[in-house]
């Protein structure tokens, strides 16, 4: 089944993690069971956790020692 990106992935795989068939890894990894690590699941399945275009710009200027306007 494909991944749906944004929200609606979160749903789906916290809808997983519910029903206790979330799995670390593959399918044969073990089931998760804490919170926080589905949570990091879904965002990373869901493209979520990666950083936009605003941030990484964000990140690059606060770096090279430029003032905050």
């Amino acid at each position: 089944m494909p991944i749906k990106k944004g929200q609606a992935g979160i749903r789906t795989e916290m809808r997983k993690f519910k029903e206790g068939t979330l799995h670390s890894g593959s399918k044969k990894g073990p089931i998760v069971t804490d919170r926080k690590q589905a949570i990091a699941i879904a965002l990373s399945e869901s493209g979520m956790s990666k950083p936009t275009a605003q941030q990484k710009f964000e990140k690059k200027r606060l770096k090279s020692g430029a003032k905050r306007w």
